[in-house]
């Protein structure tokens, strides 16, 4: 029976043409996803500048105590007729990228930055349809920013997910939190899934464009300044960050926090911004930094990438929960998709 699903879905791919190596640009709605694939080894050290807001939000890392999953979830792996005999572990994992729905603030073309503004209704449909996209996914550890717009879509994406676990934001901060926050049920725990939020996922920060509207901005500066402030690699605006100063802390952070977990077996999704995910896939495509400022990430997209023998393999971005191709670029995509609607039949 798997092997049915997974050469049926392998035909879908074929006939929409999605295993062909074509590489750089990806229609997505009313915007696109450039990718271009050149060699480039980027190495990034811990950002001195970045937006950290001590006051809110402020959550550490994991506990050891999670339980460890991979790829195939174990409440739906078939039982090991040997009780004595390990389970094995899947040698790929499965890494999502979500930009946060429309804010309040994208509604009102002002600039954002670490301004801690939460999602419009259409960003919360933005959310809730990602969440769709990706229902059939595996997804054991969310990583998101500490500001609410990326916890809101992460959170709501997830009520769209078939395996039903529930995202706990992990609380880190004080010996109070830790305490507080604790879960007694071992059962509870296996049916939740982490969730752990850090500044240096933020959106880079904007300085003293913050707040005002990009039009004004551009009609007071010129047009050529604030897209020299907006669209170059190493360019901060006045007192904020560039995107090569955001890309120290977030590729920083991916490289010592996430990638472990991937490679653990771990199944991650990142909500985040629009420029610390350009970070994130300039180090996971190997761009260079001019290929990365003709990036483009729209709000609510999932993106898929499969982490496997050390390589990241870009998927794209899942059309629909029905869609048969994209959980075929694995055989333990089809068969965790092919356990999901056992359950449910």
């Amino acid at each position: 029976m798997a092997a049915t699903v997974f050469h049926q879905a392998i035909g879908t791919l074929q006939s929409n043409g999605y295993l062909k190596n074509s590489g750089l640009h990806q229609e997505i709605r009313d915007g696109a996803v450039r990718l271009p694939l050149k060699g480039f080894k980027l190495e990034l050290g811990v950002s001195k500048r970045a937006c950290h807001s001590s006051g809110s939000r402020n959550f550490g890392v994991i506990q050891a105590s999670v339980s460890q999953t991979s790829v195939v979830d174990p409440v739906l792996s078939p039982a090991n007729k040997n009780t004595n005999e390990p389970r094995k572990k899947s040698n790929e994992a499965a890494l999502i990228l979500i930009r946060h729905g429309e804010s309040l603030w994208n509604e009102k073309n002002l600039f954002t930055g670490c301004v801690d503004v939460p999602l419009t209704k259409r960003g919360v449909e933005e959310a809730i349809e990602a969440g769709k996209r990706i229902s059939n996914i595996p997804v054991d550890m969310i990583y998101t920013s500490a500001l609410i717009r990326a916890q809101m879509t992460a959170m709501l994406a997830m009520t769209q997910h078939r395996r039903k676990k529930v995202p706990i934001i992990i609380h880190n901060e004080s010996e109070q939190a830790r305490a507080w926050s604790q879960i007694f049920s071992e059962d509870t725990k296996k049916q939740s899934i982490p969730v752990i939020a850090s500044w240096r996922l933020n959106e880079r920060m904007y300085g003293e464009l913050q707040g005002l509207n990009k039009q004004e901005t551009a009609d007071r500066y010129g047009k050529e300044q604030v897209h020299e402030w907006r669209r170059s690699y190493d360019v901060p605006p006045p007192n904020g960050e560039s995107l090569e100063m955001c890309a120290e802390r977030a590729v920083a952070y991916f490289k010592d926090e996430i990638e472990p977990q991937l490679l653990s077996g771990k199944n991650v999704m990142i909500a985040a911004h629009g420029n610390s995910l350009r970070s994130i896939i300039m180090y996971l495509d190997k761009l260079t930094s001019q290929e990365v400022i003709s990036l483009e990430l729209s709000t609510g997209i999932p993106m898929l990438y499969i982490f496997k023998e050390g390589r990241f393999i870009r998927r794209g971005s899942p059309v629909a929960p029905s869609e048969a191709g994209v959980y075929a670029y694995t055989r333990t995509l089809a068969l965790y998709r092919q356990k999901l609607d056992e359950m449910v039949n």
